[in-house]
């Protein structure tokens, strides 16, 4: 089959499952004549890694003269002036971008339903969420709309979203990939990373978007492994594994009991495989959420001070003067959420309370990468829940913050700490997909998904 003819197989797929709403834009022209340029150069022997595969990129990462929202109001009708280094490498490796990816706005959101522009819908059961914020890219890969996706996971928006919908989902270490282009929620813990229905896919990606780049002074100039290669070579000696107890022995109720069943498998699976498995206490489990969002709020609360109206995005209409121009742009540009983010990202930073909250966050942070670090002294890998359980309803953590916050419960630790963290598949629980995650040494993601190929195969 051509690249093209891919194409329009894959175009035709969106356009008959448009319900699911995970495509914000099709670049239906530009990625067919996207198509031919690369079947031509297929002919000429001179492709890049990616030719042949069709992708998506989610709706923050840039892709000049295209429309870039982060599905939000207050991007409404802006056109991208460059294109993210991430995206640039998948053209440059003749990748086929097909469209633009629905999200939670500004990625704040582990449901996919905080979109100006509507809800994705999972497409095992369009009654559930797919996940977030990441949600639009993992639909899209989970039904078959194209070969893999481009996201961004800042507590969790690739992994948890990969885990609802049955796919894969990496969260790279922290500066493997470049952030620039990506709009920004949380500088310090936003992420590019790759989603496919493979891993070989996945790893595939990761090869190429990965590196140092001149235009993100956090991008890390480690070298980039051949992780197509490492993935399908066997681990040079057996695995030693640390599985969380208190997702093996959750408190009642707080752990679907197919999660578990699914955890407690691989752990013995692992065993009469050969491999060492352990089991590990996190003590400081309890205060991993509070210290994520007190934390992503403030950075958020700065980052997002920048759409104001003025220079480009949504303006409100016949503003009295500017303080009215300010204060209506950002009331009727940003949603609920993102409201609630950037009011309490600026109360932790105010002077009255900035070492009651921020300061005892950051020491939270630092403590826990402490104890990952020795953990990972002691295992090559830890292996958790990506979520406590399956997609949930439609509506049904909406309106309470707090039960929607503990879907992130096992994956924001991985971005406090900067660790690279992947999801995999992991059966069914009520019918609907699971995932469990494994988290791994900094810049090892070669050893990370060499370590999901033995957990998949045994």
């Amino acid at each position: 089959m051509t690249t093209v003819q891919k194409t329009q197989q894959y175009l035709a797929k969106i356009e008959a499952n448009s319900h699911l709403n995970a495509f914000l834009e099709v670049y239906k022209e530009q990625a067919l004549a996207q198509a031919a340029a690369v079947d031509n150069k297929i002919a000429a022997g001179t492709a890049g890694k990616l030719a042949g595969k069709v992708l998506g990129i989610k709706d923050v990462l840039s892709h000049q003269g295209h429309h870039l929202t982060a599905g939000s109001k207050i991007l409404q009708g802006y056109t991208a002036p460059y294109s993210a280094t991430a995206v640039n490498r998948l053209l440059a490796e003749d990748g086929v971008v097909i469209g633009r990816q629905n999200c939670d706005e500004f990625a704040m959101g582990s449901s996919n339903e905080n979109s100006a522009y509507g809800p994705t819908l999972n497409a095992a059961d369009t009654t559930r969420v797919p996940g977030g914020s990441s949600g639009g890219s993992a639909v899209a890969v989970q039904a078959g709309l194209c070969d893999m996706s481009l996201g961004s996971d800042t507590g969790g928006s690739v992994r948890q979203p990969a885990a609802f919908t049955g796919t894969y989902g990496l969260k790279p270490t922290y500066g493997r990939i470049s952030r620039w282009g990506l709009v920004a929620y949380g500088s310090s813990f936003d992420c590019v990373g790759p989603m496919a229905a493979s891993l070989d896919d996945l790893a595939l990606l990761l090869e190429v978007v990965a590196g140092a780049d001149d235009y993100d002074s956090t991008a890390s100039t480690t070298p980039v492994g051949n992780y197509t290669a490492q993935i399908n070579a066997a681990p040079s000696k057996p695995l030693k594994v640390g599985v969380l107890r208190q997702a093996l022995e959750p408190k009642e109720g707080a752990v679907h009991p197919a999660v578990i069943a699914a955890l407690h498998a691989k752990k013995d699976a692992l065993q009469a495989a050969g491999h060492t498995v352990e089991v590990y206490d996190l003590p400081l489990l309890d205060y991993i959420l509070p210290a994520y969002y007190i934390l992503t709020m403030a950075e958020a609360s700065s980052n997002l001070s920048r759409y104001d109206g003025v220079r480009y995005g949504y303006r409100a209409a016949a503003p009295k003067d500017l303080e009215d121009m300010y204060k209506r742009t950002r009331t009727e540009g940003f949603g609920q959420e993102v409201k609630r983010r950037i009011l309490l990202g600026t109360f932790v930073l105010s002077a009255s309370y900035y070492d009651a909250y921020f300061t005892k966050a950051q020491r939270v942070r630092r403590l826990l990468v402490q104890a990952n670090a020795n953990l990972l002294q002691d295992y090559d890998v830890l292996l958790t829940p990506t979520a406590p359980g399956p997609a949930f309803k439609l509506g049904v953590k909406s309106q309470d913050p707090i039960a929607m916050f503990m879907a992130d419960i096992f994956t924001v630790q991985a971005n406090l700490t900067g660790q690279p963290a992947l999801s995999i598949p992991a059966g069914l629980a009520d019918g609907l997909p699971i995932g469990l995650q494994l988290m791994g040494k900094h810049f090892e993601e070669g050893a990370l998904l060499q370590a999901a190929r033995v957990l998949e195969r045994v």
